[in-house]
């Protein structure tokens, strides 16, 4: 990394380390992650995709695979939940503060379907991820299968 690169990131988590607690935020990060947590786990793509604001960016950190926009989102969401029917996220813990919200998640799946250009094996998985939700003028998301790049959540924004 750039020491440029390393300024522009260590300036981001002093930023994010002095946010302060606020009642108000609290709640309003608490309830979009409910409410996309929610959808996802009851594999309702299109009120999941509702929580996204257009420009969010779903990527499989270390590859190439990357989808952009809620039509992205849409056809990823999509594409795992055809390749993984059964898959459930099983929240382990969870922390929610001014930054945003960082779980982990027992993640239980069979891969019954192509993925990502993977024949389905029909195995059954467990594996723990964690997933990040990062707060800024508006909710991002960070997080899913093998961990993704930041994803928008739309959320009212806050005076």
């Amino acid at each position: 990394m750039e020491s440029r690169e390393r300024n522009t990131v260590s300036e981001k988590i002093k930023h994010d380390i002095r946010l302060p607690p606020d009642p108000v935020v609290y709640d309003a990060i608490r309830t979009s992650w409910k409410k996309h947590s929610i959808a996802e786990d009851r594999h309702h793509i299109e009120e999941l995709v509702t929580t996204l604001t257009h420009d969010c960016v779903y990527e499989i950190v270390g590859t190439e695979h990357k989808w952009i926009g809620r039509d992205g989102a849409t056809r990823f969401y999509k594409e795992l939940i055809t390749a993984f029917p059964d898959i459930k996220f099983d929240l382990q813990h969870i922390v929610i503060g001014p930054q945003g919200v960082f779980e982990e998640a027992l993640v239980t799946l069979t891969h019954k379907g192509p993925y990502l250009g993977f024949a389905p094996t029909e195995h059954r998985k467990k594996f723990r991820i964690g997933i990040y939700f990062q707060q800024a003028d508006f909710f991002r998301a960070n997080g899913y299968l093998l961990i993704l790049k930041p994803c928008s959540l739309t959320q009212t924004r806050m005076e």
